[in-house]
Order: C-alpha cells, then sequence, then structure tokens
C-alpha cells in the first residue's frame, strides 16, 4: 500500500493506493493554511478508511519544485512516517507527476510559472522518457526547446501566467493512481536523505550573492 504526498503547490494532493486502486484520496486547494491542514487530512484519511500507517509499505513524496513552503510540508510528514514505519520513501518531481498524469500521445510539458519571466518545465516522451530534464529556464529558452518538436501538449495550472506561444491545452489533475504505478519501483533512499529540490536558490540565497 502506498501514501502519495504533495504539497508543492496551493493544493494538498494526497491519497492511499493499493494494488493499482484508490482507496482514498484528498484533492483540495488550501492556500495558506496547507501547514495546518496537510497532516490532520492524511490522518484523517487513514481514519477514513480503516487503513492504519503500518499498513503503508512505501511514500512518494513530490520534493519541488513549486512553493517553497509547502515542499517543505510534504517532506518534514512523509519523512517521519517513514522513519517511523521503516518503509522506503522516493521522491519525485511535480513535473514528472504532472507529466504522468497526462494520458494524451504527445509529447508532455509540464509548466510552473516561476515570474520574472522564467519558470519551472520538463519536457517528456508520450512514454514519460525525458527530453527536457525538469529546470529553472526562462520562457524563451523553453519556447526554442519546444520549436523543435511538432506535437507537444503544454500542462499547467498557472494559466495566463504562462508565456509561450501555445495555449494552454491541460490543467493539472494528478492522476494518483498512475503517479504511484509508474514510481512504485523506483528505488528508495534514506529518510534523512530527502530534501526539497527547488531547482533555483531562494530569494534569500539569491539575494546573498547579488
Amino acid at each position: 500500500m502506498i501514501l502519495y504526498i504533495d504539497t508543492s503547490s496551493n493544493y494538498l494532493y494526497t491519497g492511499v493506493v493499493e494494488n493499482g486502486e484508490i482507496r482514498k484520496e484528498i484533492k483540495k486547494e488550501y492556500g495558506h493554511r496547507l501547514s495546518e491542514v496537510t497532516l490532520p487530512e492524511v490522518v484523517s484519511m487513514f481514519e477514513n478508511t480503516g487503513i492504519t500507517p503500518r499498513d503503508i509499505t512505501k511514500i512518494i513524496v513530490v520534493n519541488g519544485p513549486g512553493s517553497f513552503t509547502g515542499i517543505r510540508i510534504a517532506i518534514s510528514i512523509a519523512k517521519v512516517y517513514a522513519w517511523t514505519l521503516k518503509v522506503p520513501i522516493t521522491t519525485i518531481t511535480s513535473l514528472e507527476a504532472m507529466a504522468v498524469s497526462s494520458e494524451d500521445d504527445t509529447v508532455k510539458v509540464p509548466v510552473i510559472d516561476a515570474r520574472r519571466e522564467m519558470c519551472y518545465a520538463g519536457i517528456f516522451s508520450k512514454d514519460n522518457e525525458v527530453i527536457l530534464k525538469p529546470c529553472y529556464i526562462s520562457y524563451k529558452n523553453l519556447q526554442q526547446q519546444l520549436e523543435k518538436i511538432e506535437n507537444y501538449k503544454i500542462i499547467s495550472n498557472d494559466g495566463e501566467k504562462i508565456q509561450l506561444n501555445k495555449p494552454i491545452i491541460e490543467s493539472y489533475n494528478p492522476d494518483i493512481a498512475r503517479i504511484t504505478e509508474v514510481y512504485k519501483h523506483k528505488k528508495g533512499i534514506n529518510p534523512h536523505a530527502v530534501n526539497p529540490d527547488y531547482l533555483k536558490l531562494t530569494e534569500a540565497e539569491e539575494s546573498k550573492l547579488i
């Protein structure tokens, strides 16, 4: 049984998956309340399904990119569960989750706006093979990458913020069953080694370089 947690945006995306089937999932926008509600919601999810944490055999957590604060929420909870239960923990990026959730038979381009004409993005084949590794990139450079591709789909929840020539085609709605199926065999790591992967420096770190 796999526990999935993603708090890299304004949404809580979490679920428990058993043998490829969703036992319970939560997809709800909480915004600035994520730090308050995530753990109680996860606990409630267990209680409402009759599942105990001891039933969990693996944890998959999104470790970035996205909201710096949000990312740390999911990682903290996942690390505590993994360490306490002695179960494997695996990290994936939010961009990988976005790509895998799309069922279309085309190249997939998950994009998260990062302001100042920058974004987080990746390019994945129809079979979810990496064409452009998830990165922090300017819209201009990303557009140049996309000009080499004949047919692709942009996946994003940032709407008009996305500064690319092609309009947004698909909003992101995580397919937690599909995500966990794809990454269930990814090698686990020591919980203490799980850290955020922001793909860029924090604003405080950047200011020190100025």
